[in-house]
């Protein structure tokens, strides 16, 4: 509408007699040009760094069950090994859960409730029955020192990939920035057809309308792109990265209840 306005504007009004050189117009749309390259630069390394992160948490959680299975040396080695292998396959769909702000549902939600877990920060308060049962195990002598240090580490880069994730989620890109590259496609919109021939008005809105949808396009899939846990399309794909671990830890430590590997949806994967 907005082009077609203009457009009758610099055709049939007064303002027909006005024209801007298309230098003048370059000038702008090169302006709304490097800012898009640098909000979707922005955006793109705000999504790998997620993806980075949940990457570490794919091999933190491999890690973690490996030392616990291999340094454990208590009677009671089977059952502690799959507590805490079941507990850390808990942890990654919860953190999932909370970035996408999704409720907890099935296996998830009725281990939460029989743990008591009351906690804003669900996968936090499971980090912490984790040391929990670390420094019990150190108090039996069933893990040396040296042992629960090393263990007491891998638990840190999975608290540290965690905070990572939240503070990519809570952090939201400035406001303004999008406010000035939408009066910039405006103004592109606006001085446009003052520099174009005024032979052919339909050309003109044409070109009106498409030059500032693609400006508008790539903002729109900076936007996208720049919050990786929203539970949309191009989120980080969470969910089959959780089921990964899952498959992957009850391999390592013989349970037959491995579920299926995800199926891509069109597209995507969840």
């Amino acid at each position: 509408m907005y082009a077609t306005i203009v457009g009758f504007l610099d055709t049939y009004s007064f303002m027909s007699a006005i024209s801007i050189p298309l230098g003048i117009t370059s000038i702008v749309g090169t302006s709304v040009a490097l800012l898009l390259a640098f909000r979707t630069g922005q955006s793109y390394e705000r999504w790998w760094e997620a993806r980075i992160i949940w990457g570490s948490i794919v091999n933190d959680s491999r890690t973690l069950i490996r030392q616990v299975k291999t340094f454990y040396a208590g009677d009671e080695k089977d059952s502690f090994v799959t507590d805490f292998a079941y507990r850390q396959i808990y942890w990654c769909q919860a953190l999932a859960n909370t970035l996408r702000k999704v409720p907890f549902t099935g296996e998830l939600k009725r281990y939460i409730e029989e743990s008591s877990i009351t906690d804003d920060n669900v996968p936090n308060a499971i980090l912490s029955k984790h040391a929990d049962e670390i420094k019990s195990a150190l108090k039996k002598n069933m893990i040396s020192d040296f042992q629960q240090t090393q263990i007491d580490t891998t638990l840190g880069n999975l608290c540290n990939s965690m905070g990572r994730c939240e503070r990519i989620k809570t952090t939201v890109f400035p406001k303004s920035y999008s406010t000035l590259i939408h009066f910039l496609i405006y103004i592109f919109m606006t001085i446009l057809p003052f520099g174009l021939s005024d032979e052919y008005i339909a050309v003109e809105i044409v070109i009106g309308i498409s030059v500032p949808l693609i400006f508008i396009a790539i903002e729109r899939t900076s936007i996208l792109m720049q919050d990786p846990f929203e539970n949309l399309p191009p989120d980080i794909p969470m969910t089959t990265l959780s089921t990964t671990i899952e498959i992957n830890i009850k391999q390592m430590i013989g349970d037959p209840s491995i579920p299926d590997k995800p199926v891509e949806r069109g597209y995507y994967v969840m």
